[in-house]
């Protein structure tokens, strides 16, 4: 029988000061709102506060204006959660060539940035969604081009874009307590503020957080950007050098407040050289302002209830026929038999770091069990082209499109009895959640916050099937372990009922970020 996990102790990281962590309650018998593993949750106290929070979300992309990651996922997710609890939170991302709903944009005002030696101007701009305020800095020559990311002067623009974050703050009416920074592009924010801005009346009180969304990306570029383009003289440049190169990401850890990651296991792993690409010695030295609060999910974006791209709607009351639906469409898309067999599925950029190669590995035995397989995705061409082949060696039995389409992906969500992410390394990861949400119990690899969101169900308690080392054999075995289950109908019940009722909500998440927030802000 699966049963709804009982944590005895909290897997929780230790708090910096000294602090503990509130005790997590046991949870209860009965079909309701549930969160698989317990977060890094804050005490109460800190929750208290006299007056409403100001928090400026820096982000160099956010839905439902710009996209490339989940970045933009939490940047458009995060900042509304924390408004609909009465903290005033609001986004400020670039005006990007292709950016979406431009007509709801509204002009405020422009003016000079200093990048390094010079001035460049900046138009200010606002809009506010979902009683979000984002404000928009324009500059055509850094962002006037399609694409985020990827050029030749990613440094300069988003050096530019940093200090253009801070120059702003004279032009609007909103002095914030916290300016949360997020990812590389950012990173420059913290490090300017306590160069050249402490000093003012209106910069003195704010406090930083930098958030590490993948520690892969750390925009380290030649020390000869630091003076002539990032304004950043001799004297201090030590702050953004690290191993012979300049890296923004080393700047905010050595000037922010605290440092954020995306789930708890994650701020545990990259103190560990196999997944900190070179920075683990430097963030054991700041281990004492590092914790990890796990992303959530758009709940309503992601509700099978209600979700116009599946071909039936359907919750947890209705799920067996909802479900069964939805993959017999999603077989009669892809050319599946309909034998019964399960279908498992992926969804996922087709890169190694995601675990196609051990999905590649084991993926004609999985045919040979029985299993269907649709996959998803486009990336690295060995991928592309070995599950290409995959698909013309099995027809009727795997089915595979090369590319993304959003609405494609809610419908494998759906269909699916089972979703597969193996990844590598995982730093959260929204997949997994969101299959949970649309019933489709997950295979992931106990990495970063697929170990914090995903249990294993083998022994008859979880939310899914996990495994620890990274190889096909640990793989395999999930993936039959998972197969067995589907044919036991009555406890696969109660395991699909079991992950719709998961509450990956922003609303568990926020208010961790809440506590964080008020922590940080009281630190001095």
């Amino acid at each position: 029988m699966f049963r709804r996990t009982t944590p005895s102790e909290p897997d929780t990281l230790k708090l910096s000061q000294g602090r503990l962590p509130s005790p997590v309650a046991p949870l209860k018998e009965g079909r309701g709102p549930l969160r698989p593993r317990p977060l890094f949750v804050y005490p109460p106290f800190f929750l208290e506060r006299r007056n409403t929070m100001k928090i400026l979300y820096a982000a160099s992309e956010a839905t439902p204006f710009a996209k490339s990651g989940g970045l933009a996922d939490v940047a458009g997710s995060l900042p509304k959660a924390l408004v609909k609890d009465g903290v005033d939170a609001r986004v400020i991302m670039p005006l990007y060539g292709d950016l979406k709903m431009r007509d709801k944009l509204e002009y405020v005002t422009n003016y000079s940035v200093p990048v390094g030696w010079r001035s460049q101007y900046c138009g200010l701009f606002k809009a506010e969604v979902n009683g979000v305020t984002y404000y928009f800095l324009d500059n055509e020559y850094y962002f006037k081009r399609r694409g985020l990311y990827g050029f030749y002067d990613d440094g300069e623009r988003f050096a530019f874009f940093s200090r253009a974050v801070l120059e702003t703050l004279f032009y609007i009416d909103f002095t914030p307590d916290i300016i949360n920074c997020n990812d590389w592009q950012t990173a420059l924010v913290p490090v300017y503020l306590n160069l050249y801005y402490r000093h003012l009346d209106k910069f003195n009180r704010i406090k930083t957080i930098f958030t590490i969304h993948n520690i892969a990306y750390q925009g380290k570029y030649g020390t000869d950007i630091l003076e002539d383009t990032c304004g950043i003289g001799h004297r201090d440049q030590h702050i953004v050098e690290y191993d012979g190169c300049a890296n923004f990401m080393k700047g905010a850890f050595e000037t922010a407040d605290k440092i954020t990651t995306v789930s708890p296991t994650y701020a545990q792993e990259i103190l560990d050289p196999w997944f900190s690409y070179g920075l683990d010695a430097l963030l054991r030295e700041k281990q004492y302002k590092l914790c990890g609060i796990l992303n959530g999910i758009d709940m309503e974006a992601n509700n099978p209830a209600t979700d116009p791209q599946i071909p039936f709607n359907y919750d947890v009351t209705n799920v067996e026929e909802g479900k069964a639906k939805c993959k017999e469409a999603l077989q009669d898309k892809f050319g599946l038999h309909k034998d019964g067999s399960p279908v498992f599925a992926m969804v996922s950029r087709m890169v190694g770091m995601k675990g196609f190669d051990l999905v590649q590995s084991i993926a004609d035995g999985l045919v040979d069990r029985g299993i269907e397989l649709v996959i998803l995705g486009s990336g690295e061409s060995q991928y592309e082209n070995f599950f290409s082949d995959l698909c013309a060696r099995h027809p009727g039995r795997v089915g595979t499109y090369i590319g993304f389409e959003p609405a494609l992906s809610q419908e494998i969500y759906a269909g699916a009895d089972v979703f597969i992410m193996p990844s590598k390394s995982e730093p959260c990861g929204l997949a997994q959640m969101v299959a949970c949400r649309y019933g489709t119990p997950p295979i992931v690899r106990e990495t970063g916050g697929l170990r914090d969101s995903i249990h294993d169900s083998t022994m008859g308690e979880g939310n899914g099937f996990t495994f620890a080392g990274y190889n096909a054999h640990e793989l395999y075995v999930a993936c039959c372990n998972a197969q067995n289950a589907y044919y036991d109908k009555e406890n696969w019940k109660n395991l699909v009922h079991h992950c719709m009722e998961c509450d990956f909500s922003w609303d568990v998440s926020a208010k961790s970020y809440e506590g964080l927030y008020n922590e940080t802000a009281n630190l001095w």
